[in-house]
């Protein structure tokens, strides 16, 4: 093998490594992650009832944003998917923790 492949299988192996480290971290953390979920989040609205009602906000939000934008939905539809990912998760957590 040249000095090439040999650096190359080197990162190869410091990278899956790395990746498995990450993996087993999360494995590890997720039974606190649920418990922080559900202290913080289960009181109040909820997140089911959050997610319906955000739902809403968001697609009256960007229906409202495409006409304003002038060439309608079909010109700027990568930037609104875009941003109903983004403004439904804000709104959906925002919402089941402030309610």
């Amino acid at each position: 093998m040249t000095e090439d492949q040999q650096k190359s299988l080197k990162m190869l192996a410091v990278v899956a490594a790395l990746l498995v480290l990450l993996g087993l971290a999360v494995a590890l953390t997720m039974p606190l992650l649920s418990g922080f979920i559900d202290t913080h989040f289960a009181p109040g609205l909820g997140m089911r009832d959050a997610a319906v009602i955000s739902f809403f906000v968001t697609v009256i939000t960007l229906v409202v944003f495409a006409v304003a934008a002038g060439d309608g939905l079909l010109g700027e539809l990568q930037f609104i998917l875009g941003g109903f990912f983004s403004f439904f998760l804000i709104f959906w957590l925002m919402l089941a923790w402030i309610f």
